[in-house]
């Protein structure tokens, strides 16, 4: 039976005028399109100046990745305890910060936790009728793009997310799909992105296996949270919602919410976004300890399908946080700690492996045959990965870390650090 993957920018019709709409940008899967790539920078420096076209400091704090209008940045951002939560607009041509338009205020925001999230993690999702932002349990709204006014907003699509939100907003036809797998309850929703109204919510069905003798999940159900973003696939003529979970993987109907088939697993704090071609699917079950599986997808996948459709399953060395990509034949990952592998997307083999310096949290994006790098002290590597060896053909230096993803618009970079929003290019 034929196989036809269709990835969310045919799904919801991306318009030309926004060259990266979407965290992980036109194709979803982190590769900048044909008429951008051209002239994309492979070396730059902070001290020098080399390439840097402008910079632009940041008033607050957040690591969602830029999305990219016709003449404009959007990113979301918020004060470090959490009690305001803004939207950014940067000028593309001249780097100006055009709006810090407060969104959400918040009371009593539970606290992180950690040093490695905030209160900003969700990128926003762009559309020709307006800019979706979504700040977790803290809030969702739909922004008009000129003026900034509120068409909807949502304050009653909740989770405790323990340790600060993650998932970021999907739209599909219609609707604006989010995921809460909080460690009180677990779900995706869709919203009528034009009214704001729910249309369908799905629990979670997996068994977590975290009940104590008292009949509670254990450490609160830390083991039950995550922040995956899901991916559009279609196959066997019928759209598929892919989203991963702590403990288990869904494939899920778009339009109603029903659950089609899942893939139990072992892993929590699932973070990476699921990517697909040739008919597989390629997923990270999440933690330090993920597994990397290649799914097979096809018209058959219903019910428990991890012994009818797991194709292999990697164990080891894989990527924490930052995702995987596709190139070539080949599959590209780094761990948190810089080890990069280069994988064979048939059979999961491994073709090489190699390092990098510092520490990895964003996912790279992918510019014709070459990967970005960018890590959590300012470093960047541009590689080709194609080869039987890593190879090495530029470099970047920043100030300070990097945490979210870059994007790209006709041949200019844009990366944003821990302070600062950068625009780079010839």
């Amino acid at each position: 039976m034929r196989l036809l993957i269709l990835l969310l920018v045919t799904l919801s019709c991306a318009r030309a005028d926004f060259p990266w709409p979407d965290k992980s940008g036109p194709n979803k899967d982190g590769h900048v399109g044909t008429a951008h790539a051209k002239d994309v920078v492979t070396s730059w420096d902070e001290a020098s100046g080399k390439h840097i076209v402008w910079k632009t400091p940041l008033p607050e704090e957040g690591h969602s990745t830029p999305i990219i209008g016709a003449t404009s940045l959007w990113f979301t951002s918020a004060s470090k305890d959490g009690t305001k939560q803004y939207l950014d607009v940067v000028d593309r041509k001249t780097g100006k910060l055009v709006h810090h338009h407060l969104v959400f205020e918040n009371d009593d925001p539970e606290p992180l936790g950690n040093g490695v999230n905030n209160y900003a993690a969700p990128s926003c999702v762009i559309d020709g009728t307006g800019i979706y932002v979504h700040f977790g349990t803290y809030g969702t709204t739909k922004l008009n793009l000129k003026t900034l006014e509120k068409f909807w907003g949502r304050r009653d699509i909740n989770a405790r997310h323990y340790r600060g939100p993650g998932s970021s907003p999907v739209l599909y036809k219609d609707l604006v799909i989010l995921t809460l797998d909080g460690i009180d309850q677990q779900y995706v929703t869709a919203l009528h992105k034009d009214t704001g109204k729910t249309i369908w919510r799905t629990d979670r069905t997996t068994d977590y296996g975290d009940l104590g003798e008292d009949g509670k999940p254990e450490r609160e159900g830390d083991a039950r949270k995550a922040y995956g973003t899901p991916s559009l696939v279609s196959t066997g003529g019928r759209d598929q919602l892919i989203s991963v979970g702590s403990r288990a993987m869904f494939g899920y109907d778009p339009e109603t919410g029903k659950e089609l088939w899942t893939i139990p697993h072992v892993n929590f704090n699932a973070a990476v976004r699921p990517v697909s071609r040739d008919g597989l699917l390629f997923v990270n079950t999440g933690s330090s300890r993920a597994h990397l599986l290649a799914v097979r997808l096809d018209d058959k996948m219903q019910g428990d399908i991890s012994k009818s459709h797991v194709v292999w399953d990697r164990a080891k060395r894989n990527s924490r946080f930052s995702g995987h990509v596709l190139v070539g034949d080949r599959i590209v990952q780094a761990t948190e700690g810089g080890i990069v592998s280069c994988i064979d997307q048939k059979t999961g083999e491994q073709i090489w492996s190699d390092r990098l310096p510092g520490t990895y949290m964003a996912t790279p994006i992918v510019v014709g045959d070459l990967v970005y790098y960018v890590n959590e002290t300012g470093q960047s590597r541009v590689i080709k990965v194609l080869g039987d060896k890593m190879e090495i053909v530029g470099d970047g230096e920043l100030d300070v870390g990097i945490q979210a993803s870059a994007a790209v618009a006709d041949g200019a970079l844009f990366l944003r650090t821990k302070t600062m929003l950068y625009k780079l290019a010839p």
